[in-house]
This record gives C-alpha cells, sequence and structure tokens, in this order.
C-alpha cells in the first residue's frame, strides 16, 4: 500500500510545508461545509479534481483508481436525503418513500459536497508525507514529541501487527484448525486471533514507552530535530492556487450555472 500511495513524479504541491498545508485545506472544508450553492459545490468538486489529477503526482490510472469508490459515497449521502427529504414539489410518493423536488436538488448537493471532501483529503494525503507532517507539526504547531512520535511508533507497528496476523492465520491451517459456521465460529475466530494479537501489542507497546522514556519525551526541555520543517517561497503559492481555483469555481457558478439554485436549503 505504501508502494502504491508513493507519487511518481513530485511536484511544487509536494515540497510545501505540511502543517501550512494542512491549515489552508482545512479552510477549504470550512468553505465547501458553508456552501449551499448548488452550482457552487459541483464547479468545487470539479476544480478540486482537476487539481488532483495535476499535481498529485500520481498516474491518471492511479487516481482513477483512488476516485472510482468516490462514486459510491456520492450515492450513499445522497440517496438518504432523495428519497425520505421534505418538500412542496411531490416528484413520487410510495410509502414512507417521497421524492421532492427539494429533496432530490439537497441530495444532489450533499453527494458533492461529500466528493468534494474526499478530493480535498486526497490531494492533501497524496502529497504530504506523513514523517514529515509530524515534524511540521511539532517544529511549528507545538505539538508535544511525545504525541508526535506517539503516533509515528504507531504506523511503523500497523505492518508488524499486520505480519503477526498472517503468522498466525497460517500457523492455524498448518494445524488444521477449523472454526464452526454462523455467530459460534465468528466469536471462536476472534478468540484465536484476538488474545495473542493484542498480547504481542501491548509487549511491543510497552517496549516503546519505555524506549520514549529513556529518551526524555516527557521533558519541557528544547529538542533539536533531525529533519528541519521550514517555510519557503513554495507556500506562498498554495493559498494562491487554491484562492484561484475557488474563484474560478464560482465564476464559473455564476456564468454558466447547471441548476440555478443559489441555496438549496429548506
Amino acid at each position: 500500500m505504501k508502494q502504491f500511495l508513493t507519487p511518481t513524479r513530485q511536484t511544487w504541491l509536494h515540497r510545501a510545508n505540511p502543517a501550512a498545508k494542512l491549515g489552508l485545506i482545512l479552510l477549504l472544508f470550512l468553505l465547501t461545509l458553508f456552501t449551499h450553492s448548488l452550482d457552487y459545490i459541483v464547479y468545487q468538486a470539479l476544480v478540486m479534481f482537476i487539481v488532483l489529477f495535476l499535481l498529485s503526482g500520481h498516474p491518471p490510472w492511479k487516481i482513477l483508481l483512488l476516485v472510482l469508490p468516490l462514486m459510491l459515497v456520492f450515492v450513499s449521502s445522497s440517496i438518504t436525503m432523495i428519497l425520505f427529504g421534505k418538500g412542496d414539489t411531490t416528484w413520487w410518493k410510495w410509502g414512507l418513500i417521497r421524492i421532492s423536488e427539494e429533496s432530490f436538488y439537497r441530495g444532489i448537493h450533499i453527494g458533492f459536497k461529500s466528493i468534494t471532501f474526499a478530493a480535498e483529503g486526497l490531494l492533501y494525503v497524496l502529497t504530504t508525507s506523513s514523517v514529515a507532517l509530524f515534524y511540521a507539526l511539532m517544529q511549528k504547531v507545538k505539538l508535544a514529541p511525545k504525541y508526535a512520535y506517539s503516533f509515528m511508533a504507531s504506523v511503523r507497528l500497523l505492518p508488524m501487527v499486520w505480519e503477526e496476523f498472517q503468522i498466525r492465520r497460517n500457523a492455524l491451517q498448518i494445524r488444521g484448525v477449523r472454526q464452526a459456521r454462523g455467530i459460534r465460529g465468528w466469536v471462536e475466530q476472534m478468540k484465536l486471533y484476538a488474545v495473542p494479537l493484542l498480547s504481542q501489542s501491548i509487549r511491543r507497546a510497552h517496549r516503546v514507552a519505555v524506549a520514549m522514556e529513556s529518551k526524555a519525551f516527557r521533558s519541557d526541555r528544547r529538542r533539536t530535530y533531525y529533519y528541519p520543517s521550514v517555510f519557503s517561497g513554495t507556500d506562498l503559492w498554495l493559498p494562491l492556487l487554491l484562492a484561484i481555483a475557488m474563484g474560478g469555481a464560482y465564476g464559473l457558478s455564476v456564468l454558466y450555472p447547471f441548476f440555478g439554485i443559489a441555496d438549496v436549503r429548506y
């Protein structure tokens, strides 16, 4: 999975400071959250996907693989509002299901808002290293090192837990252990896997905690870092890019509206 998410080329967006990038992405989230214009949210989604394809550093086929599941997100987030939302102009009704014009447009709005959130999150994840993010949070946001390094250690331990799970599964198959079907078999399988994996994880977590304690991660003394996190001129281009993208989306929604609905709230 790590190799799959490794970009094939580095764009200037990869060189932006992760802390600054995180702050701007959070502002984008707020803008998307409080957008009630259907046309504007549609263009927001289109613009963010264009930026994702151009600046993520990944080939188009890989971006498509990551984007295709968002269609399910779009349908699942909009279908409830479409089928059970309120509205004055009823299009179709059957039992508890009632589709109205207002509920349909609000459902479409929620669907586009969901995939816009996803595109913004993907843009950040695909252009930011987790290690660089935590170093930036420690140095620029003053996040306590004991929390940042704990998160990084937990990320590094996940592959080891998965490897132990595979070893446990192969050992049970070699021994010919079979579980009953149904709920009883599920409970037996949980017992066979949960106790060994949890015990190993507790031991490993204890060793990591002792190592961090010996390195004085609880102290408030000034620390030095092997990877310095600095702001550069690239960080000035990022807000400019996002401002142009969101401004362009707003201009297109005014000049070329798809639906002509300024506010979908009922």
